[in-house]
């Protein structure tokens, strides 16, 4: 359960930056955990896991080349340098074979020791020059792909905050976390261990062939009696690889998103005994990833011996040639070792270059992943957007389902303008997930939310989220002053209004105590705020985003008993005056509503202020007695629950 406005964007405390950037303004409440299950307060896991066909998009091989090809563009001088220096390199690799063949042909000569000084001199500085410039080229590579990799980074984190709630919802978290992880490090390891030596290999391939058609063409075209064998051994491996690489990325995904929801949702899982049922669902996506895994090693084993067979067949190939060319006198014994020399030189880059298509499509499935969310379109506003005529809201035969599990029933609630209503109930009756489609978190699966006669559909991301704030349990405080906390409610306020704020929800008292006052920063390593601290930031925030509607799904329920009093005061005049619809935490925070709504199984059972309930005696009477004690029963005697709108 998160803190949002309207829930529509995720930014949570990394502990490492400052305060999110002005580009987010809007989001008084907060942030929204993407994905948190049942909508905005849902009891996660509850939800079916996500299915693999409703997780976020991959972009194509097209789509993705295009991208990495539009970030390159901006770092062309250092694209280009790399491109200069790693061919400098695998040139001066070169040097060697052809000095120790020029030996060999001297020794045969008998010409003495004379010349062996000037070799020395040249293989030595060959050796240099080539680690030198080999490791210069692997960094300016290395540089240009981590520079990149954070530009796509940074779309993706982008893209993923102003993705739609409802896209959130039915795709969950845990594949936007592995994107977000496991992709990111897979990318940022072939960057780092798979791009330079890559590049590094393909040149050395390329001037490593042209030296052995240097030395003689014939022995040049027996070099390549190899490049059929390794041509048929791709031929094999590529289609059958590719697949798997990316089905062994989406299964992953499938499978944090699986873990992701059990962990979530542990309680509540315990609660309604369907451990097993989850245990045995990670296993099955465990197993299914595993599976992939075992079969992509297994192709890869079959894979290593064609290679083998490759170089065996080339070297053959020169040294056969070579022989019956020294003893036809067409070539030198120094030109024939060189040759060889050269050869056996493309064993590791040839080995390299096909062995890592192992790691390169797994980073190019991988990228494609980060690509297909950071390619995403914008949601599409609409042309004309409605206006709401007022503030009330209202819900008209609602439902809404989560897999085979139907959590709301056709519910029907009309919120009044400044009016305020709680929703109460047993754990699971539908409470959070009815707020969060209040909210235009959460997108019902049958009926229409309207706010001010407006259907929220017809709205706008935008507008629903400018009218509508929604505050749920989870509060978060970033790393950042006081001020700045409150401040990403509205990015264009001044100190004095921020502090209104504070003052207004009974906060300005103990931020003023802090050390430097609502300049102190706080957060992830810096100064700890309580619970209730936090809430009553969270209450700020609302207060100065100032929406026309208020959605509190439990937000003062992590103060624990000794905030709550004051949390509650405190949400009361964040909300004084506007339309309120909040998930009752307490029952004395229904006490305080206009109207109350029970939930049941999905259903509105009752309805009516705190008294007619009361002194109807039925469900809401009988929580109320739960909660308070015996000595709370009304001595008026029981009538037949007050019937609830449908």
């Amino acid at each position: 359960m998160s803190e949002r406005t309207s829930g529509r964007r995720t930014t949570r405390d990394s502990g490492q930056g400052g305060v999110p950037s002005a580009r987010h303004k809007g989001r008084a409440a907060g942030d929204r955990s993407a994905g948190g299950g049942a909508g905005a307060g849902q009891r996660p896991g509850a939800r079916p896991a996500t299915p693999a066909d409703a997780l976020l998009p991959v972009a194509s091989p097209r789509l993705t080349w295009g991208l990495l090809r539009a970030e390159l563009a901006g770092h062309r001088r250092l694209a280009v340098a790399a491109a200069v220096v790693m061919p400098a390199a695998s040139a001066a690799g070169l040097t060697a074979p052809w000095v120790l063949g020029r030996l060999v042909d001297e020794v045969r000569a008998d010409a003495g020791t004379a010349h062996l000084a000037w070799a020395v001199i040249v293989l030595v500085v060959a050796a240099l020059a080539t680690g030198v410039l080999t490791g210069v080229g692997g960094a300016l590579v290395a540089r240009v792909g981590e520079t990149v990799l954070a530009r796509i980074r940074a779309r993706v984190l982008d893209r993923a905050l102003q993705l739609p709630s409802a896209t959130l919802e039915r795709t969950g978290t845990g594949d936007l976390l592995s994107r977000a992880g496991d992709d990111v490090a897979v990318v940022t390891g072939a960057i780092s261990g798979v791009v330079p030596p890559l590049a590094n290999a393909v040149f050395t391939v390329g001037l490593t062939a042209g030296g052995l058609f240097a030395l003689d063409w014939r022995l040049g075209l027996a070099g390549l009696a190899a490049a059929p064998v390794y041509v048929l051994a791709l031929r094999w491996y590529l289609p059958r690889s590719g697949p798997l690489y990316a089905q062994q990325r989406v299964l992953t995904g499938a499978r944090t998103q699986a873990l992701a929801a059990s962990l979530r949702g542990a309680s509540t899982l315990r609660a309604y005994r369907w451990e097993e049922a989850h245990v045995a669902r990670v296993a099955e996506r465990s197993a299914a990833a595993r599976e992939v895994s075992l079969s992509v090693f297994r192709l890869f084993t079959r894979f290593s011996s064609r290679l083998n067979s490759a170089e065996f067949i080339g070297l053959t190939a020169v040294l056969v040639t070579g022989f019956f060319l020294v003893r036809s006198d067409a070539v030198t014994v120094g030109a024939v070792t060189a040759a060889a020399l050269y050869f056996h030189r493309l064993f590791n880059p040839i080995g390299f270059l096909v062995t890592q298509f192992d790691d390169i499509q797994e980073a190019g499935a991988a990228l494609a992943r980060l690509a297909g969310v950071a390619m995403m379109s914008p949601p599409v506003e609409p042309e004309a957007p409605e206006v709401p005529a007022d503030t009330s809201l209202e819900l008209c035969a609602v439902s809404h389902t989560y897999g085979d599990h139907q959590v709301l029933r056709e519910v029907s609630l009309c919120v009044a303008p400044g009016e305020r209503v709680a929703l109460v109930g047993a754990s699971g009756a539908g409470k959070s997930t009815l707020a969060a489609i209040a909210a235009g978190v959460l997108r019902p699966t049958a009926g229409t939310v309207r706010l001010g006669g407006a259907p929220v559909e017809r709205m706008g991301e935008r507008r629903t989220e400018r009218h509508v704030a929604l505050l749920s349990q989870e509060l978060h405080v970033f790393h950042g002053t006081v001020l700045d906390n409150v401040r990403l409610a509205r990015t264009t306020a001044g100190d004095a209004e921020i502090l209104g704020a504070l003052d207004a929800v009974g906060a300005l008292e103990w931020v003023r105590a802090l050390p430097e006052g609502a300049e102190t920063r706080v957060g992830e390593g810096a100064h700890p705020l309580t619970a209730a601290q936090a809430g009553h930031v969270a209450l700020a925030r609302l207060a100065l985003a100032d929406p026309a509607v208020a959605v509190l799904d439990e937000a003062t329920a992590e103060a624990g008993s000794a905030g709550a009093r004051i949390l509650e005061d405190a949400a009361e005049a964040a909300t004084r005056g506007r339309t309120t619809l909040l998930v009752a935490h307490r029952l004395t925070q229904a006490e305080r509503a206009d109207r109350i709504v029970v939930l049941d199984g999905g259903l509105v059972v009752e309805s009516g202020s705190h008294a007619e309930l009361l002194a109807a005696g039925g469900r809401y009477a009988r929580l109320w007695r739960s909660w308070a004690g015996p000595e709370a029963e009304p001595d008026a005697e029981p009538r037949t629950s007050v019937p609830a709108p449908r």
